[in-house]
């Protein structure tokens, strides 16, 4: 299987060649030309790794980087005009892995590239496993006790944050901004629609309650399941 590069610039032209000198070293390439768009490539697609500009229209690529980390360990390069240090410094302290400045030479970029990918964790790490559940990260794929259940993108995205932190509360923040982006943190809304509908699907399968309520706090989850009884112990469902 080809490794998954997302390559991030509003600039046309550096994206073709940045495209065109990656894909022909055998990697899978898919370009976006503003921060909104990447997020959306990013969290459908799910990139071996991310290599983006800093400076550009919208919420810019110090968000990307925040987003991204939020979501994963995905390798972060940043791609940074000579006169932009802090912009570098706040882009590393907001979880991208390394930077390049501009210009710079394909070579160069290309070696980091094998660099970053070599030290990410393999593919096959990507499934977990706990309680009633395996979730592949790769393949985009989720059963329920050796049932396949069927998830829309976002869907898979919220069930899959949720299970990599299985047991733990998350903050309605926490969850928007991974699942949506950093501009959706504040829209929580998004979170009340879609866990209904993820609730809603995986207790249709085996009558268990698996994403539990904390009040004014976020949502846990319970691979294991709770019965009626245990579920009602754990306090009110929104």
């Amino acid at each position: 299987m080809h490794e998954r590069i997302l390559i991030v610039d509003d600039e046309p032209q550096i994206t073709r060649v940045l495209r065109t000198s990656l894909a022909a070293q055998g990697y899978d390439v898919r370009t976006a030309n503003d921060p909104e768009e990447a997020l959306r490539v990013f969290h459908d697609w799910t990139p071996d790794l991310v290599v983006t500009d800093l400076v550009m229209p919208g919420i810019g690529g110090v968000e990307v980087c925040r987003a991204i980390r939020a979501h994963g360990s995905t390798p972060i390069i940043v791609l940074s005009v000579r006169d932009h240090e802090r912009s570098k410094v706040e882009a590393l302290d907001a979880g991208a892995d390394d930077y390049i400045t501009k210009p710079f030479g394909i070579p160069e970029l290309l070696a980091r590239v094998r660099a970053h990918l070599r030290r990410a964790p393999e593919r096959a790490s990507a499934l977990l496993e706990a309680g009633d559940f395996a979730v592949d990260i790769t393949d985009h794929t989720v059963t329920v006790r050796g049932k396949q259940i069927h998830l829309t993108p976002k869907e898979f995205d919220l069930l899959a944050h949720l299970a990599r932190h299985a047991g733990r509360v998350i903050t309605h923040r926490a969850l928007l901004t991974a699942v949506w982006g950093a501009q959706s943190a504040h829209q929580p809304e998004y979170l009340r629609v879609f866990v209904g509908q993820l609730r809603k699907k995986l207790e249709a399968e085996t009558g268990k309650q698996y994403i539990l309520t904390e009040p004014w706090v976020g949502y846990r989850f319970v691979p294991e399941g709770l019965g009626d009884e245990k579920a009602e112990e754990q306090g009110p469902r929104d």
